[in-house]
């Protein structure tokens, strides 16, 4: 007399559970994009305006970060606290610099510059070398 077994098994998957844990991963990561502010810059972009000017370009004040990271301003070594020092005394006026790193200046540098610019609201032009 051979017995059988009554019981096969099957191979279904239930996939209720792994939809709920999607759904909880999907709102985790919807909560938490929200709450993370982004730390970047405030660029302005040239965009076009119904009167065209140009700005006057013996007002603008070259400011040039070398590979060791120091500043120039309009050709003279200055420390960064003297720039902004310099800066803060210009911000009162619409004023605009121009900023000009040489090909391995450090981005700490050009950031602080444009740091300041933001600051201070100067109009911060950031010049790439050729």
């Amino acid at each position: 007399m051979a017995l059988r077994k009554r019981s096969k098994v099957t191979a279904e998957f239930s996939m209720s559970s792994l939809t709920d844990i999607i759904f909880l991963l999907l709102i985790f990561f919807m909560l938490t994009s929200t709450v993370v502010a982004p730390h970047a810059l405030n660029l302005k972009m040239p965009g076009r305006s119904d009167t065209p000017t140009s700005p006057s370009t013996r007002n603008i004040d070259d400011v040039t970060i070398n590979n060791q990271g120091t500043f120039l301003l309009n050709g003279n070594s200055i420390s960064p606290e003297a720039l902004e020092t310099y800066l803060t005394g210009k911000a009162d006026r619409d004023q605009s610099i121009l900023i000009s790193p040489t090909r391995n200046a450090p981005v700490e540098g050009v950031v602080t510059v444009m740091d300041m610019a933001m600051r201070l609201n100067i109009n911060g032009v950031l010049a790439a070398e050729e």
